[in-house]
């Protein structure tokens, strides 16, 4: 414990900051690390996370705990290593900082990549369009009434309503391509 206390006191005051700053930024970091592994990984986040939102409405989560314990845990690192290097005050200051901002960004961008990542199994119809499929339910020639395909969209197969501008009827087992879309029913061709 004497040696401790030695090596505390030989310290400056700039590194006695980032040591102060480092231990237990570090020691939190851990847990948070070892919680994420243990399958708790929001255990240790009890505060509520401020989000700024994209373009597109997708979450982008810049101020969260884990981030602040990231930004924390790397600008005393950094800042220890540049002191002990022999840097100045200002350009070590400014190394950290700009590195813990560094770990901030990559960290929400890690986040908002998970997030695009998520699947949406929102049906969007318009990709329906020049996809083939199959008759499920004979479609009345000329748009006379409605039958049902069953076609691929949107990674799912999907039995929608259908219709055709052909002379003849499309009869169950036929294969058809999706030419247009008019208010939410596709309109198709044989094959």
């Amino acid at each position: 414990m004497e040696s401790f206390s030695l090596w505390w006191a030989g310290l400056g005051l700039v590194l006695k900051i980032y040591w102060g700053i480092a231990i237990p930024f570090t020691v939190f970091f851990l847990l948070q690390l070892i919680a994420s592994f243990l399958g708790g990984g929001d255990a240790p986040d009890h505060m509520g996370d401020a989000e700024v939102d994209a373009d597109h409405g997708i979450p982008l989560q810049f101020l969260t705990l884990k981030n602040l314990v990231g930004f924390f845990t790397i600008f005393s690192w950094t800042g220890i290593a540049c002191s002990e290097a022999g840097f100045s005050q200002g350009l070590t200051l400014f190394i950290s900082a700009l590195a813990g901002l560094l770990m901030v960004v990559l960290m929400a961008g890690l986040y908002y990549l998970m997030s695009k990542a998520s699947a949406d199994g929102t049906m969007k119809i318009e990709k329906a369009i020049g996809q083939s499929g199959e008759v499920y339910l004979t479609v009345p020639a000329k748009r006379k009434s409605m039958g049902k395909v069953q076609i691929k969209v949107s990674g799912a197969l999907r039995t929608l309503e259908a219709m055709t501008d052909d002379d003849q009827d499309l009869p169950t087992g036929k294969i058809i391509t999706v030419s247009k879309i008019v208010e939410n029913i596709l309109v198709v061709t044989g094959k």
